[in-house]
């Protein structure tokens, strides 16, 4: 086995205190604290378990960011809204139509809900075109979107938002897009490869939409939206639909999901031209509620584990750290 000279050159350093700009790898012993330490990175990042929603469920959706969220709808079917603070999650008012499957944008304190699945019962589900606004404290219903249907996916703000694909009941998955302005839907070039359930993050100019299912198909298919058009670019490594997604068009990730089956716990990061594997969520799941605005800082909250699940997971990536070793 080489010694730590011959790998890095040098002996271990004996210092009085921790180096200011430490390198991967380096290791030194801090003659104050009397105890050997090191520089470490994790490139892959990591889930950590965080606390856990309110109300567990699957099938919600969310906006905002790791310390600054919220999260609303579900099933079995839900108006509950809740609030995240970084570290708590507390329930606020809830949406005016209980329904699960809806898109969302926007942030914490100026969210969007769109369509949606009402409850089936005592009549068979319906898809719903309502939209909601979110100002912090109540829900407005507004203007509905052209199209109805559950299992959008929602990219942008709450007054600049990006409605992508979903299901229309009887009628199948659609490749449908729609933009909103802060009044009304407008209706624009659809997707070039009709799915739904995909990891949708971004702006309503600039966004993209990765993986999703049609069927018992997952796709790999990423795609990214120009304001004007979608253009195919590199596929996701695994095939999969109902996952998470966080980020902006050239730094995002994707989470969860169904293969199918089971349900997974694969995550994988875009650096705006090709796909990563990284660390995996610590519970495997899909249709849960994201947040989050880069590549390296996400939110998983909720999803279909089986059953409905309450957990909450934050990534962070890359991660550098000084350890301290032990003889353990």
């Amino acid at each position: 086995m080489a010694t730590y000279k011959e790998i890095r050159g040098t002996n271990i350093e004996v210092l009085a205190s921790d180096p200011s700009n430490p390198v991967e790898g380096q290791v030194w012993f801090n003659s104050t604290d009397n105890v050997l330490k090191g520089r470490s990175s994790n490139p892959a990042g990591s889930w950590s378990t965080a606390n856990s929603l309110n109300n567990a469920r699957g099938g919600l959706e969310g906006a905002g960011t790791t310390t600054a969220a919220i999260v609303f709808g579900g099933e079995p079917y839900s108006a509950d809204t809740e609030i995240w603070n970084g570290t708590n999650w507390t329930e606020v008012n809830n949406i005016n139509v209980a329904r699960a499957h809806m898109g969302a944008a926007g942030i914490y304190t100026a969210a969007l809900g769109f369509g949606g699945l009402t409850d089936p019962s005592p009549q068979p589900t319906i898809n719903i075109s309502l939209t909601e606004l979110w100002n912090g404290t109540n829900w407005t219903e507004v203007n509905d979107m052209n199209t109805a249907r559950y299992s959008p996916k929602g990219a942008g703000t709450q007054t600049a938002a990006l409605a992508t694909s979903g299901v229309v009941h009887g009628a199948g998955v659609s490749n449908t897009n729609e933009t909103w302005n802060g009044t009304n839907w407008t209706e624009v070039n659809d997707l070039n490869t009709s799915r739904t359930e995909g990891g949708a993050f971004g702006t309503n100019t600039a966004s993209l939409f990765a993986g999703g299912s049609s069927g018992a198909t997952s796709y790999t298919n990423t795609e990214s939206w120009n304001g004007s058009n979608w253009t195919e670019v590199n596929d996701l490594a695994t095939a999969r639909g109902v996952l998470g997604g966080s980020g902006i068009q050239t730094s995002g990730i994707v989470y969860g999901g169904n293969k199918p089956p089971p349900v997974g716990a694969l995550t994988e990061q875009w650096n705006g031209t090709n796909w990563t594997e990284v660390a995996d969520l610590n519970t495997a799941r899909q249709r849960m509620a994201s947040a989050g605005t880069t590549n390296a800082a996400a939110l998983a909250a909720g999803g279909f584990a089986p059953p409905g699940s309450g957990a909450t997971e934050e990534f962070v990536s890359p991660l550098e750290s000084t350890v301290t070793f032990t003889d353990s």
